[in-house]
């Protein structure tokens, strides 16, 4: 079963960091990342950009309109996400527990959706046009 983290970090909190502690929470929370690739428990993950890189879309009158930002104004930002292959939601937690970036911050775990079955009918429904 496949889990969407997402690691919330106050802005600014990484960057107002010494480059001494920068370094030693990036080097705990990638080997933590290689403890679940070789358990294979990592299924995938990126860092984001700043929120002030962000952009959102919505779509209203009929057309897509794009605004700066992120989609909420909060004090923490998503700062990440991994991709997390867990045998069920407790295990997930589990694993995501000893997780060292859950010191800077909160993380969100939900269960990716299964879209398999929505994405055949589609298709077939797609080749018949």
């Amino acid at each position: 079963m496949k889990f969407v983290c997402l690691g919330y970090i106050e802005a600014g909190k990484f960057e107002n960091l010494s480059e001494s502690e920068r370094n030693t929470m990036v080097d705990r929370c990638f080997d933590y990342d290689d403890v679940l690739r070789r358990n294979r428990h990592f299924a995938g993950g990126e860092a984001l950009q700043p929120a002030s890189t962000a952009v959102t879309l919505r779509y209203q009158g009929g057309k897509v309109t794009v605004t700066d930002g992120p989609y909420a104004e909060t004090k923490e930002q998503i700062g990440g996400i991994l991709i997390l292959e867990a045998n069920d939601l407790d295990h997930a937690i589990a694993l995501m527990s000893k997780h060292p970036g859950v010191r800077s911050g909160p993380f969100e775990i939900r269960p990716a959706a299964d879209l398999s079955e929505m994405i055949r009918e589609s298709e077939v429904r797609r080749t018949k046009k």
